[in-house]
């Protein structure tokens, strides 16, 4: 999986989760495996466990049974065994914030301590290019093209994009830089402020960041994932001032516009002058 699809630790780790069940319920052995087990295991997790886990699950027994019959170890027809999830694409809306509210948790920031400059520019680049929490943690000194004005993002799958690196941006990341990052030895941007300084154990620790400046500006949290929900908020603000979807693909690095269209949702302006009105009611 790294080697051949790019996929990164992070991913595989929660793969291995699956796959260890998936051993203690139907043991070690391939050649033992048959299709109703498979099945019953995907479904026996479906039931206590949301859409998008179980669908994780799906994807790493799908992915092992692929490796098992390429390596001639199970039978050539079980991957096929795997039973597909029903999930009404762009059934729900995306959470996001206010634009307003948005300023607010980057106002949070003390601007005078060595780890409010870190949070800022962290924060700056949540919100104004919508990377991922992972993103930010791989984020190495090197990525960073100030005469270009381009910073470089290896995203999923090891996919490198560039993106564009704004005045505020660059100003953000100059700060710390220079005032904010402790003198160490490691080429990643953002480095834990408590020695030893080093990089982020994991994305977890952008998660908390963002949770804390949350709790400092006073937003209160449509949903779970606090990183996501502010990069559902710059795609939905690019959306509301005029962006087509094919620009906000282009800044979240989807592969698929059709990816980016449940953001159309949340554009009311525009859908109010597509709606037909129901007959005797009156309009909103």
């Amino acid at each position: 999986m790294q080697q051949q699809r790019g996929t990164c630790d992070s991913t595989l780790a929660n793969y291995a989760i699956h796959v260890c069940e998936l051993l203690k319920r139907v043991g070690d052995d391939p050649t033992r495996w048959d299709a109703r087990c498979l099945r019953e295991f995907i479904i026996d997790g479906s039931r206590t466990c949301g859409w998008a886990a179980a669908k994780k699950r799906t994807t790493a027994v799908r992915m092992l049974l692929r490796f098992l019959v390429a390596e001639g170890r199970c039978a050539s027809c079980l991957d096929g065994a795997i039973p597909v999830l029903v999930h009404r694409r762009l059934s729900s809306l995306p959470r996001y914030l206010a634009e307003d509210d948005v300023e607010r948790v980057l106002a949070s920031c003390d601007p005078a301590s060595a780890v409010g400059q870190r949070d800022h520019a962290i924060l700056l680049l949540l919100a104004r290019l919508g990377l991922r929490a992972g993103d930010i943690v791989r984020l190495r000194l090197r990525d960073i093209d100030w005469k270009g004005a381009w910073i470089h993002v290896s995203g999923k799958g090891r996919r490198e994009t560039r993106l564009p690196l704004t005045h505020e941006l660059g100003d953000a990341l100059v700060t710390y830089l220079t005032r904010g990052r402790p003198q160490t030895d490691t080429d990643v941007v953002f480095v834990r402020a408590r020695p030893p300084f080093r990089r982020f154990r994991s994305r977890c620790a952008v998660s908390v960041i963002v949770d804390r400046a949350f709790a400092r500006a006073g937003v209160t949290r449509p949903s779970r994932g606090a990183v996501h929900l502010l990069r559902h908020s710059v795609a939905t603000a690019m959306l509301r001032h005029g962006a087509s979807l094919h620009d906000i693909a282009a800044l979240l690095r989807h592969r698929s516009v059709t990816t980016t269209e449940i953001y159309a949702k949340v554009d009311v302006t525009a859908l109010r002058t597509i709606a037909q009105p129901w007959p005797e009611v009156p309009s909103c």
